[in-house]
């Protein structure tokens, strides 16, 4: 599917505020909320047990989520809208009701809603420039989103240090008003006039097991869980740990904990989209990947927190690939089948049982032996990642992929 005559003219500003907005809105207070139900005399496993329930309810909501957005076509906006609003809600709970049951809900509500921003967003890209400058796009997404993370990193820390924890929180809800505003400004959706293909189907009950045929999905779907497994907790247990350190000083260094990556993801993610098309996606993803055990081992090594702010430029790196790849490997996979967002929601859904067993795992881990041997382990998660890379994952652009094997769906 190439991008019809005009589609691709420029990035659409809608879109760059859009990913903007979202980023800022969740991703940078997600990080403080260990720090604030640790202030609230909660225990490393109750918070835990939160995140991965959490985590659990946005895996059980990805593959529905995917079917959603490629069954509903241009109407995905209305659906994007709505998530929009209910995630925008959240953080209000942590202000109003910081109790067991609430921030439970809340955090299900959050995990449920935020099941539709990727594939929605995704889709939306698709729609605006087509395959062929699905890479450029998605680079800019990345870096507009990671520019609204760090944003929002920086005026929450701040928020954090010169007055309570619970302005950060309403912060995030105050950006939901902006962002919908975005999502109207984007241009018009043009999917109608961009159709299927007559060799692609639409999705259908069974199209996720038709998808998971494919020996390519599974290598990397695999890749992506170890990947999440080996990244998600570090910044979950040095934040508490920085905040017992260092007391109100602690909210700077967790902003920067989360800055640095950012400036990071915002000047290399239009790159790597780019790179990733001229010198492979298997080679950006090799690259991307080694980033996370090398983390996991400095965080592990090193006490002062203030040393480890550089160390998050490997986040940064890593993060960066992660999020450039995942929309490429995915339309690598459906090229000429359809069933973009499907796929690219089944990568999720890898992703999240990542998060879950990341979590769980790392303060069960920490409750135990200590935060020095959760590291490690994540570290060791970070190792089986690159392997699995180096040694199973086959080259997906389009021209080199390799020839499918028996069982696969053909290209």
């Amino acid at each position: 599917m190439t991008p019809a005559s005009g589609l691709a003219r420029g990035p659409d500003r809608g879109m760059d505020w859009l990913t903007l907005l979202l980023a800022g809105g969740g991703s940078a207070y997600g990080a403080f909320i260990p720090v604030y139900l640790t202030a609230h005399a909660w225990t490393q496993t109750r918070i835990g047990l939160v995140l991965t329930v959490s985590t659990v309810v946005g895996m059980l909501c990805q593959v529905p989520a995917g079917l959603l957005v490629d069954a509903i076509g241009p109407r995905r906006r209305t659906a994007l809208y709505w998530a929009i609003v209910a995630a925008g809600l959240v953080p209000m709970v942590f202000v109003i009701l910081p109790r067991s049951l609430p921030v439970l809900l809340a955090m299900a509500v959050q995990a449920a809603a935020g099941s539709i921003f990727t594939p929605a967003v995704a889709a939306i890209s698709l729609a605006l420039v087509g395959r062929d400058g699905l890479g450029e796009r998605v680079g800019r997404n990345g870096r507009y989103g990671s520019i609204g993370a760090g944003m929002g990193a920086a005026v929450m820390g701040a928020c954090g240090y010169l007055g309570s924890p619970k302005v950060a929180f309403v912060a995030a809800a105050a950006l939901t008003v902006p962002a919908l505003l975005a999502l109207r400004a984007i241009g018009p959706d043009r999917a109608a006039v961009v159709p299927m293909t007559a060799t692609e189907e639409r999705p259908g009950l069974f199209s996720p097991f038709r998808l998971l045929r494919d020996r390519r999905l599974l290598i990397y779907a695999l890749c992506v869980a170890l990947f999440q497994v080996a990244s998600i907790a570090v910044l979950q247990l040095s934040a508490v740990d920085v905040t017992a350190r260092l007391g109100a000083r602690g909210a700077l260094v967790i902003a920067a904990f989360l800055i640095v990556p950012q400036v990071v993801v915002a000047v290399i993610s239009p790159w790597l989209g780019k790179a990733a098309d001229r010198f492979g996606h298997r080679v950006v993803l090799l690259v991307g990947f080694a980033t996370v055990p090398v983390r996991g081992v400095l965080f592990a090594l090193v006490r002062n927190p203030y040393v480890l702010v550089p160390v998050q430029v490997l986040e940064g790196a890593g993060g960066a690939a992660f999020g450039v790849m995942m929309p490429l490997v995915a339309a690598d996979l459906t090229q000429g089948k359809g069933h973009y967002t499907l796929c690219l929601s089944l990568v999720g859904l890898a992703a999240g049982a990542g998060t879950a067993i990341s979590t769980a795992l790392a303060g069960w881990t920490a409750d135990h032996y200590g935060r020095h041997a959760a590291f490690w382990v994540l570290a060791a998660a970070g190792v089986a990642a690159v392997a699995l890379v180096a040694l199973a994952m086959p080259e997906t652009r389009r021209g080199d992929a390799a020839p499918s094997e028996p069982g696969e769906p053909a290209e």
